[in-house]
């Protein structure tokens, strides 16, 4: 099965359960400045969860694409991604707990037919704010989840709200057992070793948290569930990343295939950062020195130095955006649709850079050469501001780029 059949299980299942399917909304948000790009299937739907009526119904599905920026500099590893997918349900108003847990767990047993012994679920175990949620360890036992497979953990593993205000709620995650042995005899869903992966994740979305700090409840209870595509999809073909998956797999073989001098990291750089700044400049999103123009600048920039890093000649580009196109364009027909705006806009951005990175990088491993014949390990501030002020260089690409020489940089002054 890969990421389209299981997009397409999913919504055929809630549609055949009376939800009304719904389109992703774009990645840059409409009439929402409160964020530079939509992070969460909720994003679109707040207006619907604090009470407005909804013109496709009170029960509704889709798959919504996201960006989620803040780990953009840990891409490269075997698990970060900037952009993903997002399959939810949503309840706004009609069912709750009972409906929505019964959902996931037929799913994800009888749909994807996931053996239970490979679930486990957290709730929420009360606070101040709210109570211990045993109402939902309960209906958990009663759609077949062994008791020893619930466990219990506070706010900052099971309650939900995006941003520091909003509506919010107590939630239950899913988790899927990899087979790893656990870290120690209290391993659990919560320690992060990598045996246990969460894959959804459902809101209990009762609450409305103020600018103070305070929690009312909302004049409707609502369902927010969230299904990470790429991490399913991952975890049911039995790969250790999603870029061993159909997703990105041809297009790190491609890169392997073009490397003078590879490097796994920088292919998952390049492999992932082209996806993200494709899905930005299909949605209308253009390269800029703010907000969400730096975004992009910033996830295409990375994306070049990782090429040339690893000796990719950049001619070479617009052969790799016509592959994710290829690869990418039944999923996402927006890309096909906009395929001359994302070659024009990449390379007019990649001739931009080129200079800059050639002065700028020759520049810094100078101040690098002369700070390892002194015996020290940091580059200061004020030579990072030269950097910027006279080349040009980013100071994200300094920090990278000294820290793969071994490195780190002083930024308290900046």
């Amino acid at each position: 099965m890969n990421a389209l059949e299981i997009r397409n299980k999913f919504l055929n299942y809630f549609k055949n359960h009376g939800h009304s399917i719904i389109p992703s909304a774009p990645l840059i948000p409409e009439n929402d400045p409160s964020v530079l790009f939509t992070t969460a299937g909720m994003h679109p739907l707040v207006p619907y969860l604090l009470g407005e009526v909804h013109p496709a119904g009170t029960k509704l599905a889709d798959y919504q694409k996201c960006l989620r920026t803040v780990d953009i500099d840990e891409v490269g590893d075997n698990r970060h991604l900037t952009f993903f997918e997002m399959l939810g349900n949503w309840s706004l108003g009609e069912y709750f707990k009972k409906e929505s847990i019964k959902y996931s767990m037929e799913f994800l047993t009888k749909e994807l037919n996931i053996p239970v012994e490979k679930l486990s679920v957290t709730c929420f175990k009360g606070d101040e704010d709210a109570p211990r949620d045993e109402e939902t360890a309960k209906i958990w036992e009663e759609n077949g989840m062994p008791k020893e497979r619930i466990y219990f953990f506070g706010k900052e593993d099971n309650w939900w709200i995006a941003g520091e205000t909003g509506p919010c709620g107590p939630d239950t995650e899913i988790f899927y057992d990899t087979g790893k042995e656990p870290c120690s005899k209290e391993c659990n869903p919560s320690c992060g070793c990598g045996k246990y992966v969460e894959i959804w994740n459902n809101v209990f979305m009762e609450y409305y948290k103020d600018a103070e700090g305070n929690y009312t409840k909302l004049k409707q209870r609502n369902v927010d569930t969230g299904l990470g595509l790429e991490r399913i999809n991952m975890l049911l073909q039995g790969k250790e990343t999603p870029f061993d998956t159909e997703i990105f797999k041809p297009m790190m073989d491609k890169l392997e295939s073009l490397a003078k001098n590879d490097n796994l990291s920088s292919r998952r750089i390049i492999a992932e950062h082209l996806r993200s700044s494709m899905m930005i400049i299909a949605d209308g999103g253009k390269p800029s020195n703010i907000d969400r123009g730096y975004i992009l600048r910033r996830l295409i920039r990375r994306m070049i130095r990782h090429l040339n890093k690893i000796g990719i000649e950049l001619d070479k580009l617009k052969e790799l955006i016509d592959l994710n196109i290829e690869i990418l364009g039944e999923m996402y027909p927006d890309l096909v649709q906009n395929k001359e705006n994302i070659i024009n806009t990449i390379l007019a951005e990649k001739d931009k850079f080129m200079k800059t990175l050639e002065n700028g990088e020759k520049e810094l491993q100078k101040e690098l050469s002369k700070l390892k014949a002194k015996g020290e390990d940091t580059l200061s501030a004020e030579e990072v501001f030269r950097l910027y002020e006279t080349y040009g260089f980013p100071q994200e690409v300094t920090k990278e780029i000294s820290e793969e020489n071994g490195f780190k940089i002083d930024l308290r002054k900046l």
